[in-house]
């Protein structure tokens, strides 16, 4: 058998993902490149890996005996490449970061230079919803969470990075005057919503519950970029963080409507579970943080101030 690495790492994705398409995207090839690897992958074995049924793609009981495989040999292909870049003297290992869904326009910049620094660091990011961010800290899954409401339940530290500041958004023909409206005009609009679990809705209901609005639920969608598009194509109006929307308002293509008692003000924080003994990599990247914030903040987010 003359398989490679590569064609290990492309089935891995493939099995995982149980998608070709998505397998393309974590990877960052083209869909035809990823199928020509599983295929060229596939001819070196007499029983079948994978199986389409109805457009699904199944991995086989062979297949997921395969994949386990292919894990253990990547992760044995990490730890030398880690054990070189040591005996080089270089910071080594792997960084594991769960993020909520709207902390992806926020912590790339909190890890850039870190990782240019230490090229010898692997990122593993995992960008969710705030129930399952929380999960991943409970299990001790991850080094780092990026949240803004923080858990009620875990004991945790933490270092507050940024404001995470919240409007009432609609898109740009919706006719509503520029003087400061009252609460109640949000018991008139339709409202769109993020799904249960997600940091945003709890944020945005807190604010309803607490000034006794009632709001009729006009639709309720997975992410913030997707309430994002909703808004945009003027089905309905909602509350969002101003960090993922700042090239459609620049561009007129969403208004903020300004009403009494908003912006909401929470904080965007690294946490982690209190007493956590931190890998090499951990601790570097947590110095880092606790040294670098002031300036990535000034740097990359002033336009928020």
């Amino acid at each position: 058998m003359n398989y490679t690495l590569h064609q290990l790492q492309v089935f891995l994705k493939i099995t995982q993902n149980k998608s070709i398409t998505k397998a393309a995207i974590e990877l960052h090839l083209t869909q035809p490149a990823v199928s020509i690897q599983l295929r060229n992958f596939q001819d070196q074995f007499d029983v079948p890996l994978t199986e389409v049924i109805g457009r699904k793609l199944y991995v086989t009981d062979f297949g997921k005996e395969i994949a386990t495989a292919a894990e253990k040999i990547l992760n044995e292909v990490h730890a030398i490449n880690y054990k070189t870049m040591a005996f080089k003297g270089q910071l080594t290992g792997r960084l594991k970061i769960s993020v909520v869904s709207t902390g992806k326009y926020v912590i790339p910049y909190f890890l850039s230079d870190f990782l240019k620094q230490n090229q010898g660091v692997e990122l593993l990011l995992d960008v969710t919803n705030k129930n399952k961010v929380l999960k991943n800290l409970e299990k001790n899954e991850v080094d780092f969470s990026l949240v803004s409401v923080l858990p009620e339940t875990l004991q945790i530290e933490k270092i507050e990075l940024m404001p995470n500041t919240l409007y009432l958004i609609a898109n740009i023909d919706q006719q509503i005057g520029k003087e400061i409206q009252d609460k109640k005009i949000i018991e008139n609009l339709p409202i769109i919503y993020r799904e249960q679990g997600s940091g945003t809705r709890y944020i945005m209901e807190k604010f309803i519950e607490h000034n006794q609005l009632t709001v009729p639920k006009k639709m309720v969608l997975t992410s913030n970029e997707a309430i994002k598009q909703a808004v945009l194509a003027g089905l309905g109006c909602s509350i969002m963080p101003i960090i993922g929307i700042k090239n459609e308002l620049n561009n007129r293509d969403l208004q903020i409507i300004p009403v009494k008692g908003l912006p909401i003000q929470s904080n965007w924080n690294l946490i982690w579970l209190k007493g956590k003994k931190f890998s090499p990599v951990a601790a570097a990247y947590l110095k880092f943080i606790e040294e670098e914030k002031t300036r990535i903040i000034e740097q990359k987010f002033g336009w928020l101030v």
